[in-house]
């Protein structure tokens, strides 16, 4: 089966990105675009002659150069999709591993247990267990097939508006705080542990819903009733029917965080090459963040 465009200009750029250390190939080297400013510089220049940013090491140009390679208008919110996938997986192997019966029909709403926990699930502060690590790692985690499922979903329905509208550096660092947010206030007031990026997903709405109300045009205020419609169903589903498990407070510190983000930042891409910078700075603080998290919890794997 032939790959489609998007995935024809994917594996184009990671070509292009893999020729230049490795070698290979005659093709003519062409002007480009800085990737903080976008002005168009030399072949052979290494440093923009407008802002100064250097075109081979500066985040912006590593940002650059990642966000083409999963093309599209909205790379983070496809990499956090994959993500979320290789981490279910993993859960899924190593509840097998430890035992776990995750076969069949429980894997629809059954992988709550040690491998969970060995993963990084979050953990109520009156357990003691103070690993802050996890309060990153837990984002990632789900509870079974409809979790995922369901969160996934709306994670595709809603994150690429609010990527596409703030860039994805700003994204990626709102996704971040969201989660941390609601992982926190779930810590400090829930009685259970928590998985599931419904926290961080919850924050793109409180985004949305913050952006939605600078507008007065009709199909931005229709947005709005929308958003806040599905947030008070959800709530309402949460507090209805505690067999769900829904953890509401970790819902209720995504959504706070993500309304708060979104009065800050005013509801665009960076303009110029200072904004791009602090927004690339922004977004690679969440990914330093997160990645350390993973490795405290590959450390912390064998704590029983």
């Amino acid at each position: 089966m032939a790959l489609s465009y998007q995935w024809q200009r994917r594996l184009e750029k990671l070509k292009s990105i893999l020729r230049g250390p490795f070698g290979g190939g005659n093709e003519q080297p062409r002007p480009k675009l800085c990737p903080a400013c976008g002005s168009l510089v030399g072949i052979t220049a290494t440093r923009c002659h407008e802002c100064g940013t250097n075109l081979r090491f500066s985040l912006a140009a590593v940002s650059k150069g990642l966000s083409g390679v999963f093309g599209g208008n909205a790379p983070v919110s496809t990499l956090l999709l994959i993500l979320n996938l290789i981490m279910f997986g993993i859960t899924w192997l190593v509840g097998m591993k430890l035992g776990e019966n995750t076969g069949g029909l429980n894997i629809l709403w059954g992988m709550n247990g040690e491998a969970l926990y060995r993963l990084g699930m979050s953990i109520p502060f009156r357990y003691d267990d103070h690993a802050l690590y996890r309060f990153f790692t837990a984002e990632y985690l789900h509870g079974g097939l409809l979790h995922i499922g369901m969160n996934m979903l709306v994670l595709m329905d809603i994150g690429p508006l609010v990527e596409e509208t703030y860039g994805s550096a700003r994204y990626f660092f709102f996704y971040t705080v969201a989660g941390l947010c609601g992982a926190l206030l779930s810590a400090t007031l829930s009685s259970h542990p928590s998985v599931g990026a419904s926290g961080a997903i919850l924050g793109m709405a409180g985004v949305l819903i913050a952006m939605t109300g600078r507008s007065s045009s009709i199909q931005m205020q229709q947005m709005r009733s929308r958003l806040i419609s599905w947030v008070v169903t959800l709530f309402a589903i949460g507090f209805l029917f505690q067999g769900l498990r829904t953890d509401n407070w970790a819902h209720l510190g995504g959504i706070a965080s993500g309304f708060v983000l979104g009065k800050i930042f005013a509801d665009r891409q960076p303009l110029n090459s200072k904004e791009r910078n602090t927004a690339y700075a922004l977004g690679w603080l969440a990914a330093a963040a997160v990645a350390t998290s993973f490795v405290f919890m590959i450390l912390h794997f064998n704590r029983q």
